[in-house]
C-alpha cells in the first residue's frame, strides 16, 4: 500500500512546491507585468510555504530540488525579514503621515496624538468633506495647509508649520506637495494615495505620478498610503524619481483584514531614509506613522 501512495505524494508534494515557487519568484517580476506587484505583497507567506514544502521534499526524495527551494526561501525571507526590523538612521525632520479614512469617528483623538506628536509637517489621505474639519481645527499649530481633492475619497493634503515657498505647490489625483523653507533650505512636503495594485489601475497610477515626482527641484520627503509594500517595483520607481530612501523599520500599517495580518503598505521616505514608529487608529482602518526623516 506504501509503494502505491508513493508516487502520488511525491506528485502532489512537487506540485505544491512548483506552485509556491513561481508566486514567490513571481512577486520579482513587476517589470513584466503589474501582477508581480500583487504578489510581491506576499513575499514572506511565499517564502515560509517554499521552505516547508522544500522540506516536504526531501523526505519525497527531491533532495537537490528541495535544496535549491530551501536556500531560495531562506534568502526572500531574510530580505523581508530585516525590513521589518531594520531601523534607519536617526532624523531630523519630524513628519506625522496618516491616511484617516473617509468616515473617521475620532476626528479629536486623532487631532490630539498630532498636537502631542508635534510634528513639523503632515500629510494626510482620504480626505473627504467631514476630514477638512482636522485641518481647520490645526490651523493653529500647522498655518500653511494644501488640499488636494483630486483623486478618491476626497484626495491628499499636506500641512507644515514651516514657512511654504510662494507659488510651490504640486495638486494631481493621488499626489499633492508643498514647498517649505527649513534650515534655510527648499524642501518638499509630498502627501501620496496610491489607487490598488492589479488588477485594478496602480500601475497606471505610478506611470502618472513618476515625472511629476521627477520635476521637483531640491530635497523631498514624501510619505503616504502606497498600498503596496516597500520591496514592490512601484513604490520603487516612486522613490527612485523623488531621489529618496525608505525610512525604516517597515510597519503593519493597514488593517482592513485585522490587526495579525496587518500589511506594511505606508510609507516615509526622505534623500537619507529616516526612522518610522506607529501610531494610533483613531477611528481609521490605518495606523498612522510618526517618521523622524534625515536628510
Amino acid at each position: 500500500m506504501e509503494e502505491d501512495e508513493h508516487p502520488i505524494w511525491t506528485a502532489v508534494v512537487k506540485a505544491a512546491l512548483v506552485l509556491s515557487i513561481v508566486a514567490l519568484a513571481g512577486g520579482y517580476l513587476g517589470w513584466l507585468h503589474p501582477l508581480g506587484d500583487s504578489l510581491a505583497v506576499g513575499r514572506a507567506p511565499a517564502s515560509i510555504a517554499v521552505f516547508v514544502l522544500a522540506l516536504l521534499a526531501i523526505s519525497a526524495g527531491m533532495r537537490m530540488a528541495a535544496f535549491g527551494a530551501i536556500l531560495l526561501s531562506i534568502l526572500t525571507f531574510t530580505s523581508v525579514f530585516l525590513a521589518h526590523v531594520w531601523p534607519g538612521p536617526p532624523g531630523i525632520f519630524l513628519l506625522y503621515q496618516k491616511n484617516m479614512r473617509h468616515q473617521n469617528d475620532d476626528l479629536a483623538g486623532l487631532e490630539a496624538d498630532i498636537r502631542e506628536a508635534n510634528p513639523l509637517a503632515l500629510t494626510l489621505q482620504e480626505m473627504a468633506e467631514p476630514n477638512l474639519a482636522l485641518l481647520a481645527n490645526l490651523k493653529d499649530v500647522l498655518p500653511h495647509q494644501l488640499h488636494c481633492p483630486l483623486g478618491k475619497r476626497g484626495g491628499t493634503a499636506v500641512a507644515s508649520r514651516l514657512e511654504p515657498v510662494a507659488g510651490a505647490t504640486v495638486c494631481v489625483p493621488g499626489l499633492s506637495a508643498m514647498q517649505v523653507i527649513f534650515r534655510d533650505q527648499p524642501v518638499w512636503i509630498v502627501s501620496v494615495h496610491l489607487t490598488w495594485p492589479w488588477p485594478y489601475g496602480q500601475a497606471d497610477h505610478v506611470a502618472d505620478l513618476r515625472p511629476v515626482l521627477a520635476q521637483l527641484e531640491g530635497p523631498v520627503l514624501m510619505a503616504g498610503d502606497f498600498n503596496m509594500v516597500r520591496w514592490a517595483l512601484s513604490v520603487r520607481r516612486l522613490a527612485a524619481e523623488a531621489r529618496v530612501q525608505v525610512a525604516g523599520p517597515s510597519k503593519g500599517s493597514f488593517l482592513g483584514f485585522g490587526s495579525l495580518l496587518a500589511l506594511p503598505i505606508d510609507h516615509a521616505f526622505a534623500p537619507a531614509g529616516g526612522r518610522v514608529t506607529l501610531r494610533p487608529a483613531l477611528g481609521s482602518d490605518h495606523l498612522g506613522l510618526l517618521a523622524n526623516l534625515a536628510l
